[in-house]
């Protein structure tokens, strides 16, 4: 089968298409046919293994995963004698849960993965944009930031692969929401449900005199320092990107009213995951989610797909077709 892989940390051309063994399901796993993946903004990461906590993960020297990708959405292929949750010709969606690996032609999963059968409707490569975007922002909202009806909430990087999901679960929840974009997304973030759509070219956000319940910066562009004026007195601020200065500052603000946090939302169980996942269908098959697609790639172009992460300026999913 073909597979994206690289062997190195570096720039998008460490990623070449090999075509390496196609896997056998173990007794408790599921042998799927992939159809669409992501490209996230995480794969970028972990590509160039620039960052000291992502090699944490990923490997100190060289990556131990050859193949990235989180998301998939395709159709099983096989199972394995203990499966009892899915059979042949199911349609799925879900994430790989921490295995990385699916930005190939085919996947192997245990049936307790996050995984669940394809939204009515959707396509393999919508639901495929679904899964890591969500279950990054709920739990940060639902689980960190306590969210509730009526709280004031500050999106930053409003029109990312996350922040385009934290937009619309914090309307879900019925707070009003003021998303922070550039100039180019503002129309795409009206569109999901923000109350008010900054564009930080513009104004600065952080100097108008609001203050917000919960402040989440889906892209780990600010910092609680700069944020904390703008926190009600029992604010909380939340960041996805992990580092020396929020890791500092969540041990700093441990006993004060106003809190700095960080999740590690990967490393939740899969019960908690697939449990999301489920109620993550039912919003979409409901309307109450949408699924942003920016721009579609062949697998064999994904150091493309990679090149165009890197430049920052994606709006919601990048989507590689995987077949």
């Amino acid at each position: 089968m073909k597979a994206a892989v690289y062997y190195k940390y570096g720039p998008p051309n460490v990623i070449q298409l090999e075509e390496i063994e196609k896997p056998v399901p173990r007794p408790d796993e599921i042998l799927i046919r992939n159809y669409a993946a992501t490209v996230s903004t995480v794969d970028s990461i972990f590509r160039k293994g620039d960052s000291f906590f992502a090699r944490m993960a990923t490997g100190m020297l060289n990556p131990k995963n050859k193949i990235l990708g989180s998301d998939f959405a395709g159709e099983v292929e096989a199972t394995g004698k203990d499966v009892t949750r899915f059979k042949a010709g199911d349609k799925l969606f879900g994430d790989s849960s921490r295995k990385s690996s699916t930005h190939a032609e085919y996947i192997c999963l245990k049936e307790d993965d996050p995984i669940e059968k394809l939204p009515e409707g959707f396509s393999f490569e919508e639901a495929a944009a679904i899964p890591y975007g969500t279950l990054t922002a709920l739990p940060f909202l639902r689980d960190h930031g306590k969210i509730k009806k009526d709280d004031k909430v500050l999106i930053i990087g409003a029109s990312g692969s996350v922040g385009i999901n934290a937009v619309q679960l914090a309307k879900y929840y019925e707070a009003d929401v003021t998303a922070v974009c550039s100039t180019d997304n503002v129309n795409l973030v009206k569109s999901l449900g923000a109350d008010r759509v900054i564009d930080y070219k513009k104004e600065n956000f952080l100097k108008n005199g609001e203050t917000y319940n919960i402040i989440f910066d889906t892209i780990g562009k600010s910092k609680f320092d700069e944020c904390k004026n703008s926190l009600k007195a029992d604010g909380i601020y939340l960041t996805t990107v992990v580092g020396l200065p929020i890791l500092i500052n969540m041990v700093l603000t441990s006993k004060s009213t106003k809190k700095a946090i960080i999740a590690f939302t990967g490393l939740r169980k899969n019960q908690d995951k697939r449990e999301d996942l489920s109620n993550i269908k039912q919003l979409l098959q409901a309307g109450r989610l949408k699924s942003i697609i920016d721009k579609k790639y062949e697998l064999k172009n994904i150091a493309d797909a990679h090149r165009y992460v890197d430049s920052g300026h994606k709006k919601g999913n990048v989507v590689v077709s995987t077949q």
